[in-house]
């Protein structure tokens, strides 16, 4: 009886163990088809998503990093596309700066003037005259190179006013007496073109006397000379009430005369030499210190002394090389000289005029 019992019993536990198997693996196989809840959840919001993006519009925006190009711009055709903020400004940036661009001056370059003024100190107006001419200088564009030349005295009035005037300038001062004026007008204006050789100054010319009066235009048609150039110059004198001209007779910028005035020591059946005023001519400086560049090297040592006569020779031997300024109507005048009175006596140290060597010999 007892292990009949026995026998029972572990049969029951076999049931039981197999039945208990079979349950949970018909649970786990079932369970294994079916979704779960977090998966679902995902899956939802990207489909979400999908959805508004395929039909929300998004805003366009439009960089541009190399310049936009206005023709391609122009021949487009409109569209509705809407722009966003910082494309409007960055078009709004970029015309302004076409506009500032084009509003900067166009820089130029300029020629340097050389103004070459001797004085004298028996001239009793010289300080007025020095001022005056300074305030007319002042107004000329730069760049511009005064060299004031006078005797050296214990007086530094012309020191201090070139001080004051702005202006570039150099003063050059000589120890030589002269009794004779325009013997010390011609030395001053040959210390003036050897301080130019001696340094090598490239500009343009002019001697400019105390009572000289410019239109301003005058000094912008100087830098437009190449080589020579001359210019009619209107003599005003106060006594007579009635002025000269002297300077070329021109063709547009070509000369083809001269407004001549009979030497003393000529006479009427012979042909009057060339004057040229020394206030109305200019020239090119290099001819002195490069005088290869225009073929007179031999000249230039024939007057190695005398700068001024090498320059007058020059000037008067070919009338082809010289430019009538101003080129349109060289018969225009702008350029005055006046003739100052004291008394009886003339005070006209500065408007001297330079003959050509035959009237000289």
């Amino acid at each position: 009886m007892g292990s009949l019992e026995r026998s029972k019993k572990k049969v029951q536990l076999w049931k039981k163990a197999v039945v208990h198997f079979s349950l949970c693996f018909v649970m786990g196989f079932f369970t294994g088809f079916t979704p779960t809840g977090k998966a679902s959840f995902f899956s939802d919001r990207v489909a979400a998503s999908n959805v508004s993006e395929s039909t929300t519009p998004q805003p366009v925006e439009m960089l541009h990093p190399n310049p936009i190009n206005r023709s391609l711009i122009a021949e487009a055709p409109a569209t509705n596309i809407p722009m966003s903020r910082s494309t409007k400004e960055f078009e709004r940036t970029e015309v302004s700066s076409e506009k500032e661009a084009a509003k900067e001056p166009k820089l130029t370059t300029r020629g340097l003037v050389i103004i070459v003024t001797p004085t004298s100190t028996k001239d009793q107006f010289r300080g007025v005259l020095l001022r005056r001419l300074a305030n007319t200088i002042r107004l000329v564009p730069p760049p511009l190179l005064w060299l004031v030349v006078e005797a050296q005295t214990d007086s530094d009035e012309v020191s201090e006013i070139l001080r004051k005037t702005g202006i570039m300038y150099r003063h050059l001062v000589f120890r030589e007496n002269f009794t004779d004026t325009e013997a010390e007008m011609d030395h001053q204006r040959n210390l003036a073109l050897k301080h130019i050789d001696h340094h090598k100054l490239s500009g343009i010319v002019h001697f400019a006397g105390l009572s000289n009066v410019y239109d301003l235009d005058f000094f912008q048609q100087l830098r437009e000379i190449e080589v020579f150039g001359t210019w009619p110059i209107a003599l005003l004198s106060a006594n007579k009430k009635k002025v000269k001209i002297e300077g070329p007779v021109c063709d547009s910028s070509q000369v083809i005369g001269w407004h001549l005035r009979q030497m003393n020591n000529e006479s009427e059946k012979t042909r009057p030499s060339i004057n040229i005023h020394i206030s109305s001519f200019g020239f090119n400086s290099s001819i002195l210190w490069d005088p290869e560049r225009w073929g007179r090297p031999s000249a230039l040592q024939k007057y190695s002394q005398n700068s001024m006569r090498f320059v007058k020779q020059v000037v008067l031997e070919d009338e082809t090389k010289l430019k009538g300024i101003p080129p349109e109507d060289c018969s225009r005048i702008i350029l005055w000289s006046l003739q100052f009175f004291s008394g009886a006596a003339t005070i006209d140290h500065d408007l001297q005029t330079v003959a050509s060597d035959g009237a000289r010999k």
